[in-house]
């Protein structure tokens, strides 16, 4: 993983640099300090995404006790734990860029959506929280309610996020703001919730963008026919759902000791960008449906 990261970093900076145009100081602009830190910016990308596969719960048990203590001939020029917390926010933007550009997987046409609640506190204590005052809301899911954020995810058949976008908890899945996002990366069918994405209008936005949106029938619904590879292909959306359980659960995204909004980002993405070098991806299972005309009249 470390050299991955490495590398990424060492062509991203080289490419950046190629296309740096330095500001004249005749002109009255100031010139910033750029020298080299103790750490490389891939050794604190690599101590952070390692933290989402341990069952380590408290980062700063896991900085002290295992990077600093079982790992410290690896990584000799460890900073003390306050200093790399004020390091963490430096490696944002080549996280992100590690995820857009080698990180996240390609559409294929077959693609499945849905949403995660990302609560930040527990509801009797939503009234009280500080850190994310004015951007946390209250919002209703699956599992009821809750103070917080909400992810948006995207995959293929093959378990690969493709993009996510995160929105506060009361934020409808039919956001134009996160269909806009979405559409960049889409074509084909996306395979969605029945419980959220039905709508006219909405369907039929989607459809002016090739893009065919297939969801299940409520029970309230009249019935309609649906291809048998739909009906296969609905249900698949297991993978999603496993997706957010490994991110929740194994990768340690909802966590209630967020100090601020910058850390808070951060574990985010780098629990997604841990989850591009997880080997137990879910992944569906091929489906063929053989032609017969065993059904056809006579």
């Amino acid at each position: 993983m470390f050299c991955i990261l490495d590398e990424f970093c060492k062509n991203l900076d080289a490419e950046l640099t190629k296309n740096l145009h330095i500001a004249p100081i005749d002109e009255g602009y100031k010139r910033m300090r750029n020298r080299k830190g103790q750490m490389a910016k891939s050794e604190i990308m690599t101590i952070l995404l390692c933290y989402h596969f341990g069952s380590f719960r408290n980062f700063k048990y896991y900085y002290l006790i295992f990077i600093k203590g079982h790992l410290a001939s690896y990584f000799p020029k460890a900073v003390s734990y306050t200093r790399f917390v004020e390091l963490m926010p430096r490696v944002f933007f080549d996280l992100m860029a590690f995820m857009c550009i080698q990180g996240f997987g390609k559409c294929t046409g077959i693609s499945f959506v849905d949403s995660t609640m990302i609560p930040v506190c527990h509801n009797m204590r939503r009234k009280f929280n500080k850190v994310f005052d004015g951007l946390a809301k209250n919002g209703k899911g699956t599992m009821g309610w809750c103070h917080g954020f909400k992810l948006h995810l995207l995959c293929n058949e093959m378990g690969d996020v493709l993009t996510f976008y995160l929105t506060p908890a009361n934020v409808d899945d039919r956001d134009p703001w996160v269909w806009q996002v979405f559409t960049k990366v889409l074509y084909g069918k996306v395979f969605a919730d029945k419980e959220c994405y039905i709508k006219q209008e909405f369907l039929e936005n989607l459809f002016n963008q090739v893009i065919l949106l297939v969801h299940g029938l409520k029970s309230n619904m009249k019935n309609k026919l649906m291809p048998l590879w739909d009906k296969m292909m609905l249900r698949k959306r297991y993978i999603i759902e496993c997706i957010n359980e490994l991110l929740k659960n194994k990768a340690n995204l909802v966590h209630s000791r967020h100090r601020s909004v910058h850390n808070f980002l951060m574990n985010l993405c780098t629990a997604l960008a841990a989850y591009c070098f997880f080997e137990n991806k879910p992944e569906a299972l091929p489906v063929r449906i053989e032609k017969s005309r065993q059904l056809e009249p006579f």
